[in-house]
């Protein structure tokens, strides 16, 4: 198999397996069973996905990054701000998860644990990466670095927020991602002149 299968392979078994997450729970049981559901042999889990739950978890974390890009390939960033672009973005990703938002509160605990914080915060850097690249980001020096660290504060705290909102549209979840992405925008400006001023 080819990266392209294996990609293709992956997205089969994660999104049949999204329809049980919800009652299930995310689990290897689970996953072989979905890809079984959707059309290979158990062992094939094993080959798409030799970290077995983390590798399935990340996945899905990469399968949302791809949804989220997918629709805004209609988006024309170079007619909005770039905070607009951040924004609209980070909402996209929450409108393909909105369906699965169960699933994604199991990965959340799933990753919560200290030994798997270092892998997570990889794939929330890795969304926050994708997000700066399609609003235009193109900085190679410590802004690069800055923007993407604290773009990874704002997905961190507004999933925790829509996690913790029993609400079902995302309108207040838009609301709070508005005043996060405000706050950074504020902060950056001071290190900005900080920098300069050293």
């Amino acid at each position: 198999m080819n990266k392209s299968d294996v990609q293709q392979i992956r997205d089969e078994i994660i999104e049949a397996a999204l329809a049980d997450v919800t009652f299930d729970g995310w689990s290897w049981d689970g996953v072989c069973a979905a890809a079984e559901k959707a059309g290979h042999k158990m062992i094939v889990a094993s080959a798409v996905f030799p970290g077995k739950m983390v590798d399935v978890l990340d996945g899905f974390a990469d399968l949302a990054d791809r949804k989220m890009l997918e629709a805004l390939e209609g988006v024309r960033g170079e007619d909005l701000r770039v905070r607009d672009r951040v924004k609209t973005a980070l909402m996209a990703r929450f409108s393909f998860l909105a369906p699965h938002k169960e699933a994604l509160r199991q990965s959340v605990q799933f990753w919560i644990l200290p030994t798997r914080k270092p892998r997570a915060a990889k794939i929330i850097w890795r969304t926050a990466d994708r997000i700066w690249v399609f609003a235009g980001d193109t900085a190679s020096d410590y802004n690069r670095y800055t923007k993407r660290g604290l773009l990874s504060g704002v997905i961190t705290a507004a999933t925790l927020y829509w996690l913790h909102s029993n609400e079902e549209t995302l309108g207040s979840l838009e609301s709070f991602v508005d005043r996060r992405i405000e706050n950074v925008l504020q902060f950056g400006k001071v290190i900005g002149r900080f920098k300069k001023a050293s």
